[in-house]
């Protein structure tokens, strides 16, 4: 027995330490504080020993199921699904309780916003540092030339810009989230209509100048239109909610020595 990571017993059934070790590769812990995720891991497996021996008591048979094409359950994990089917009860979410989740705050239920915008690509290779230093300088040259005006972005465009869109004076149309790389998304939703990013944006294709033309936030959704989805949500935190339930009285119930399920 060590003292630091002593042995966890579930009711009598030891866990080896290897066990332990091997599952702890799975519960990251802070730096220089290796018995976080020691103790984390041993939480792990003292749940998973106290569902499996619950399952033996009810004798219960378990099928194995495919998760994905050529990917199947273990024989331990398919008996704790069982278990779980069978024992766990989640409290029935109601029409009123979705309504009062969607009107705590209706403003997480909204349409995609779209955004009007317009570029000027200062073309480059971001793996090559000179090219790309040579392209940043020529786009913060070209940003210091800018009033604001969208005319006088449009002209810049399509004089200076590195894009097919410098025909249409930089514009890109109407985007909606997913439409352009992360890095340029994010910088338009730093943005306010008619203004333009303070300084070039770095994508994978070289320097941007970005004008944000115009936005439509999106309208918030009506609770009906979004019932399945808070629905879902509530079911599987009913659940989840019932599962720890289950397993805090299985505990409850049983001699455990070395382990804890109180909050890592």
């Amino acid at each position: 027995m060590n003292a630091l990571f002593p042995d966890v017993v579930v009711n009598g059934e030891t866990i080896a330490p290897a066990a332990i070790a091997a599952e702890a590769q799975n519960h990251p812990g802070p730096a220089g504080k290796p018995g976080i995720a020691w103790r984390k891991a041993a939480q792990a497996l003292t749940i998973r020993a106290l569902l499996l021996q619950e399952a033996a008591r009810r004798g219960l048979q378990a099928e194995v199921q495919e998760l994905a094409p050529g990917r199947f359950e273990t024989e331990d994990e398919a008996t704790i699904r069982t278990l779980l089917e069978e024992a766990v009860e989640p409290a029935e979410v109601t029409e009123a309780q979705i309504h009062a989740e969607w009107a705590r705050d209706p403003e997480r239920f909204r349409t995609a916003p779209l955004w009007d915008v317009s570029h000027i690509l200062c073309a480059c290779d971001p793996r090559d540092e000179e090219g790309s230093a040579a392209a940043r300088s020529r786009a913060e040259a070209l940003l210091a030339r800018l009033d604001g005006d969208a005319k006088g972005f449009a002209a810049l465009a399509a004089r200076e810009s590195e894009c097919g869109s410098k025909s249409a004076g930089g514009a890109l149309g109407q985007l909606g989230p997913g439409d352009t790389v992360p890095e340029f998304e994010a910088a338009l939703r730093g943005l306010t209509a008619e203004t333009v990013t303070p300084e070039p944006v770095q994508t994978r294709h070289g320097w941007h100048i970005i004008r944000l033309n115009a936005v439509a936030p999106g309208a918030v959704l009506p609770s009906e239109t979004v019932a399945p989805k808070i629905a879902q949500a509530l079911e599987k935190a009913a659940w989840t909610a019932a599962s720890r339930a289950f397993i805090a009285a299985l505990a409850d119930q049983s001699d455990i020595q070395g382990a804890t399920l109180d909050p890592i």
